[in-house]
């Protein structure tokens, strides 16, 4: 039984000796995570997370979706004290068998609490006691947490007037890794959001330039830029909508800008603000080297009472279909060969693998496929990742695993299913005479580590 569980998800049992010593090789290496949601004023103010749920329950969309589905209510949880939020988790956890939540969270509690029950009803209570009792302890305060992970980098995602006051702090504690910023500017990008007129007020505050017109707004992001990048940021992060860019004259931007300043821009007039904002951030790309991350298709806060009540995060972000040759060839016409411009496209359409990003990034010098992505970043999207994209674009125009994730404790359990699944794929690879083990055992580094860290600038 002991074996068998050291040996979960590295695939077919004719192929675990090789499955086994590439992961031998693999979780050698310190976790780099160059795209992530983790809180870094969370980690600078390293205070004992309250309680279980606080750390694996309400950080978690996956969870609250999953259980939401089948009648829980949000006014519920948020009215239940953690005790009762836990027991009503146990009560239903038989809803996420097979699911890469049920892995994630299950590989927690084994690898971080020493519990190697499933949880159920009956073993709740104990359950609960036992994680709350470590979570008390000075060895898991988040910043013991974060060396206990092993990991080297932590990217956190931050707002475009942030002032980087908690990264400036933190890059003066000895963390045996770094954590630096990652520039979002998706609140000053699309004017249909409720805040952006209050961020494009924030943003100019913070660089000193009134934003009163397309130029000064571009000034501004420019000067946000550098101060991430003088404060250790090394990518930027857009989550759009759709990846449609757009290469306008600096009088027709104006003009969009103007009318979505003033509420009279129609929607295809939004459309082609946001498609030329996009271009502008990869032109700006091109200029101080931030690597540009572009994760398109989802249809967020779908539910209007749920975001009304409880905000964004909760499970509500809907993906929809979507296409990238055409959308983004402005983007790529301009900068995909230019030598500081680096780009990495996420989706969360699966259907594009095979037929457009595979070919995109297997011919540009610039681009790199992010791995599956949110509702995909799972053992079985993994392997249709795997087997889409790899005959077209190989594994070096891919850039290793990203775990995307705002649930602090699952970063290193996330990691390690990622290498189990990729030990055995590579395995299988070998028995397939597609490539050789020599090979597949310097693939297991470079997947688990050299891909990030080179494209990444790290």
């Amino acid at each position: 039984m002991a074996n068998a569980y050291a040996d979960r998800y590295l695939g077919e049992s004719e192929h675990l000796p090789l499955a086994r010593a590439i992961y031998g090789e693999m979780r050698k290496y310190p976790i780099i995570s160059p795209h992530g949601h983790v809180d870094a004023s969370m980690i600078l103010a390293n205070q004992n997370f309250s309680d279980p749920v606080a750390l694996l329950m309400a950080p978690d969309h996956y969870i609250l979706r999953m259980l939401h589905s089948q009648g829980v209510k949000y006014d519920q949880l948020a009215k239940n004290s953690p005790e009762e939020n836990w027991a009503l988790l146990a009560q239903n956890w038989k809803l996420f068998r097979s699911t890469p939540s049920r892995i994630w969270f299950q590989e927690i509690l084994a690898t971080l609490f020493d519990v190697s029950e499933i949880l159920a009803p009956e073993n709740a209570a104990k359950i609960y006691s036992q994680i709350n009792v470590k979570l008390q302890s000075a060895e898991f305060k988040p910043q013991a947490l974060f060396k206990k992970f092993n990991i080297e980098l932590l990217a956190t995602t931050d707002a475009t007037a942030d002032s980087l006051d908690a990264h400036i702090e933190l890059s003066k504690i000895d963390l045996g890794g770094r954590i630096i910023p990652t520039f979002r500017p998706d609140g000053v990008s699309d004017p249909e959001r409720l805040d952006w007129k209050s961020n494009l007020a924030d943003l100019g505050k913070r660089n000193g330039i009134e934003i009163t017109s397309f130029a000064n707004l571009l000034a501004a992001l420019r000067k946000a830029r550098a101060h991430f990048k003088d404060n250790g940021a090394t990518a930027t992060d857009h989550g759009v909508f759709s990846a449609r860019t757009l290469k306008l004259e600096g009088s027709e931007v104006e003009r969009l800008f103007a009318k979505a300043l003033t509420g009279t821009a129609t929607g295809s007039e939004l459309d082609d603000f946001r498609a030329a904002i996009l271009f502008e951030h990869a032109l700006m790309a091109a200029d101080d080297g931030l690597v540009m991350q572009i994760h398109p298709g989802s249809l967020r806060n779908y539910d209007a009472e749920v975001f009304a009540k409880f905000g964004p995060d909760k499970g509500f972000d809907i993906p929809v279909a979507t296409t990238y040759t055409r959308e983004l060839q402005p983007l790529l016409n301009a900068v995909g060969k230019h030598p500081n411009f680096k780009a990495v496209i996420f989706t969360l359409d699966e259907s594009t693998y095979a037929r457009e990003l595979a070919p995109l990034a297997g011919a540009y010098p610039a681009l790199r496929l992010g791995p599956p992505w949110w509702f995909h970043d799972s053992l079985n999207g993994l392997e249709r990742w795997r087997e889409a994209v790899t005959e077209t674009a190989g594994y070096y125009n891919t850039v290793g695993f990203i775990d995307d994730t705002r649930a602090f404790a699952s970063i290193p359990v996330r990691h390690d299913v990622a290498r189990r699944f990729d030990s055995g794929y590579l395995a299988r690879e070998v028995s397939r005479h597609r490539i050789t083990e020599n090979e597949a055992m310097e693939l297991a580094g470079d997947l688990a580590y050299n891909l990030s860290k080179d494209f990444f600038n790290l």
